[in-house]
């Protein structure tokens, strides 16, 4: 979902690509995920409940597969019928439905034929406007300056972290599952790139970096590496205590 409201729904369907995003604020009632991101960090929900009443938002598994051939009547009607969905929310240039016939005017038309409350959000312009070279990167052809998932992406894919925490209104993290292959010794971890559930910053040395289990484990410095990313803490300490067990989910916040 994004922060910009270009693809932001109450209930989404991601594709399977990683997305640099977690979470959107102005969530509400449920939250809808493909399978493959089923393995959703459990930190994400209730601090998105902070922001929709104290309620924690259900979260829905969907196969996107069986969504994408819908039309923007059809679509509407699944989220209302099957999925018991009472709120939308969408950006202005938000398009959905086979081919992505359907645009925000649609949603809301549909909506109001099936009951729904339906909220329309203005863009979130990026008024950071990097630039690379002396030269601003063209995103996409719909890229009108405000803040989307694309701008993220090429912002991470070029390390700029300080850009991407302006976009995200936040820092990014990136979540890891510990596997088979990720391994721990004294003050250092490391975990196989192929263990990543959201998209890394570009391959480099991270400093002031703050690693998470659920909890808050400490500083760090993060190497990411073509095959690896490898994590060393700045307190041994801070590992004595905490049991690494395999499928265990690590959060990397990048400074």
């Amino acid at each position: 979902m994004e922060r910009g409201g270009a693809a932001a729904l109450a209930c989404t369907f991601r594709s399977s690509s990683p997305s640099p995003v977690s979470h959107w604020r102005p969530l509400l009632h449920s939250r809808i995920r493909p399978s493959a991101t089923a393995r959703a960090p459990h930190f994400l929900l209730p601090t998105t409940g902070r922001r929709c009443r104290n309620v924690v938002p259900l979260e829905y598994q969907v196969e996107f597969s069986k969504v994408r051939y819908l039309t923007p009547h059809q679509f509407v009607e699944k989220l209302s019928g099957d999925l018991r969905i009472k709120g939308v929310v969408a950006g202005e240039n938000y398009r959905f439905g086979y081919k992505a016939s359907g645009d925000a005017a649609e949603l809301v038309k549909l909506c109001e034929e099936f009951g729904l409350s339906a909220f329309i959000v203005r863009s979130v312009m990026d008024t950071a406007k990097r630039s690379y070279n002396g030269a601003t990167p063209a995103v996409n052809s719909s890229d009108k300056g405000q803040v989307s998932s694309s701008r993220v992406r090429h912002a991470l894919s070029v390390g700029d972290i300080e850009y991407v925490s302006k976009l995200l209104g936040r820092k990014h993290r990136l979540v890891l599952t510990v596997s088979e292959y990720s391994f721990k010794e004294q003050k250092n971890i490391t975990v196989p790139k192929s263990s990543m559930l959201n998209m890394p910053p570009a391959d480099g040395f991270y400093e002031n970096c703050e690693l998470f289990n659920g909890g808050y484990l400490g500083l760090c410095r993060v190497v990411i590496n073509t095959e690896t990313i490898d994590i060393e803490m700045k307190d041994e300490s801070s590992l004595s205590t905490n049991p690494f067990q395999e499928d265990q989910q690590l959060g990397i916040e990048f400074g």
